[in-house]
């Protein structure tokens, strides 16, 4: 039997559970005897620390509470860290629950090669063990599995995603959220999560961030932590009890490396946003919810419940500039300041991206399970219509520019989830494709689809499918749709072969630093990725270029720099009058060719970080690409006037 056919039968078996799930919920079933205590366990390492979570089941009054992290050396297991289970109380609906959560912390790890580890618990009747990988510093590929939405209409296995990426064999998985759907139950949803996925998250490195559902709401602007006062949360804020929302966060992000400022906010609420290196690629972990204005106090007349404006979709006057209020934020000050930071650190650092929930603009114009007449044809035109989703980082537009801005200035591509539609966008804040590209994955089940059915006229494009091309979305911001999958069929649960057409599965991202390129792949579900015939979603897969992420057109360009020392330096280019630092890349080769945006005299820092670093200043651009050369020997590295060293 080949694994595509017990995945099938898998599916049989899980539709025909549905409704027996719905009656006696024995997903929530969570008592275990101490031997099977350990559920599954999530890690990262980062600048030779090691962090991991095992999550366990509840554990009896009898039963101990300390947890070993082990490592075997020599053929031996030895005791790397002592902690104690948190049993402290989850908070709100499960407030008679414990987190049951062992948290280690390894500073000085060798990340050189790989480490068997094993984690015992329950009085050292339970263990649960895997590989802790070296950093893959030799591979000139890095691949990074993208997976969201984790509908609970299915608290059962996902044999297929599991078998595929078991096959493939992802470098790091990054889950951008709503990995749990079940507001009041995280503690057990997110066990029945381990159980799906365990087998994976054991022997890799792992990033998981909550979204909306996760945290218990249908959507989220967190507002700075203060305390939402509407069941939809629109007028900004948390609805769940903040006790409940710390402990989802702990659970799903404590094993991240540390965050970039700790200081919580409104209510006590902790922040995660942080970055990974993988590798030589430096993925960026923000949260474009937990600082986000919510629309209904700024925009109170125009914003419905679910902060939705749906009853302008045929008013072709409506000004999507009246929306736009330039005292909303998006990510906020504290996470444009780490970017800006991020930026520009490229010690060890090849290439860049950015793993967020969702995509930075509206995308989702029918929403819903668009039942026909009747209740029962499928109308894939049907559905409810937005012509704006403010849970979307379409809105507000001006924090969107403005994170958008520093995003590109070390050119990221940007990975989330959170849409149910699977899609590959160039972003603009100007122009069209003058920022970088988002890849949103498809959602892992999707029982409510979303298609991308655009308004307004394509812009621009030549692609056959008229779908493909420039576009404008419902606030004005500029989208250049490269690839897309829309539903096709309305959601049969009993029926397996209705998986791909839901545009369900999950997205494969190839960063290749050889040619610095990044190659997207976007799986359906109950495909066999090792058969002949493994097809991918229409459109898939796509390669973009590291250049493409900071799409701007160049009006200038710079003499070029000829390092001595350094193979592949790291660029800094600075318009002197302004000051604004343009972007930061490390160059392919020692040659370098910078462009720029503005006119006038410029500073570019050269060489390597984080200390080898060689200022020349006074550089004027040009209109046509300079050929006079500056010649920079890192061996006689100082700051140097332009004039100084032209040729």
């Amino acid at each position: 039997m080949n694994r595509l056919t017990r995945a099938f039968i898998a599916a049989v078996a899980v539709a025909g559970s549905f409704a027996s799930n719905a009656q006696d919920k024995a997903w929530r079933n969570i008592d275990r005897p101490p031997e099977e205590a350990i559920c599954f366990t999530l890690y990262t390492v980062h600048d030779g620390t090691l962090k991991l979570t095992a999550q366990l089941y509840p554990l009896a009054d009898d039963v101990g509470r300390s947890a070993d992290l082990q490592i075997e050396r020599d053929g031996r297991w030895v005791t790397m860290a002592r902690v104690n289970v948190d049993d402290s109380s989850y908070g709100g609906p499960l407030e008679d629950f414990g987190r049951w959560t062992a948290h280690f912390r390894v500073n000085d790890w060798d990340h050189s090669r790989d480490w068997n580890y094993r984690v015992v618990a329950a009085g050292g009747e339970a263990e649960y063990g895997g590989v802790i990988r070296k950093d893959p510093v030799d591979q000139t590929e890095i691949v990074v599995a993208s997976l969201s939405c984790n509908s609970n209409e299915d608290h059962g296995p996902r044999a297929d995603i599991v078998d595929n990426l078991l096959a493939q064999d992802p470098d790091l998985l990054f889950f951008g959220g709503d990995q749990v759907y079940d507001h009041r139950f995280h503690l057990q949803s997110w066990l029945a999560f381990g159980r799906q996925f365990g087998e994976l998250t054991r022997n890799r490195p792992t990033v998981t961030i909550p979204d909306d559902h996760d945290v218990g709401q249908g959507n989220l602007w967190g507002q700075g932590g203060v305390r939402s006062s509407t069941k939809g949360g629109e007028d900004g804020g948390y609805i769940m009890d903040p006790r409940y929302v710390n402990s989802v966060q702990l659970a799903q992000t404590w094993h991240l490396p540390d965050a970039y400022d700790p200081t919580p906010i409104h209510q006590d609420i902790g922040v995660y946003y942080t970055s990974l290196r993988v590798g030589s690629i430096d993925f960026a972990i923000i949260e474009d919810r937990k600082f986000k204005t919510g629309p209904k106090g700024v925009l109170a007349p125009l914003v419905r419940k679910a902060g939705r404006v749906d009853e302008v979709t045929e008013d072709q006057a409506f000004d999507p500039t009246r929306v736009d209020v330039p005292e909303a934020e998006l990510l906020g000050d504290r996470q444009l300041a780490f970017l800006r930071h991020w930026g520009q650190d490229w010690t060890g650092v090849e290439m860049k991206a950015v793993l967020s929930q969702t995509i930075f603009g509206h995308i989702g114009q029918l929403s819903g399970p668009w039942i026909g007449p009747g209740g029962k044809d499928f109308d894939p035109q049907g559905g409810g219509k937005l012509v704006m989703d403010f849970d979307s980082n379409g809105w507000p537009q001006t924090g969107r520019n403005e994170a958008l801005a520093e995003i590109r200035r070390c050119f990221a591509v940007m990975l989330c989830g959170d849409q149910h539609l699977p899609t590959v966008a160039h972003l603009g804040i100007n122009d069209f494709r003058d920022a970088g590209v988002a890849f949103a994955s498809p959602a892992i089940m999707n029982v409510w689809p979303r298609r991308w059915a655009p308004f307004a006229e394509r812009s621009a494009g030549d692609h056959p499918d008229p779908l493909i091309g420039d576009y404008v979305d419902g606030f004005g911001n500029k989208i250049s749709m490269m690839a897309y999958a829309n539903a096709t069929v309305q959601p049969r649960r009993d029926d397996p072969s209705t998986y791909g057409g839901l545009a369900e599965g999950y997205g494969l991202v190839r960063f290749n630093t050889e040619t610095r390129t990044i190659t997207m792949q976007c799986w359906p579900r109950w495909i066999d990725v090792t058969s002949a015939d493994a097809w991918q979603y229409e459109h898939w897969p796509l390669t973009v270029t590291q250049r493409e992420q900071y799409g701007r057109e160049p009006i200038a360009y710079l003499p070029v720099i000829e390092i001595a020392g350094v193979d592949e330096p790291v660029v800094q280019v600075i318009h002197s009058a302004s000051g604004e630092l343009l972007y930061t890349k490390r160059w392919a080769e020692s040659t370098v060719s910078a462009h720029t945006f503005i006119e006038g005299e410029h500073t570019v820092r050269i060489g390597e970080q984080p200390d080898q670093m060689v200022e020349i200043s006074g550089l004027m651009s040009s209109r046509v690409k300079d050929e006079r050369l500056i010649r920079v020997d890192m061996d006689d590295a100082q700051p140097w006037p332009a004039e100084a060293l032209l040729k």
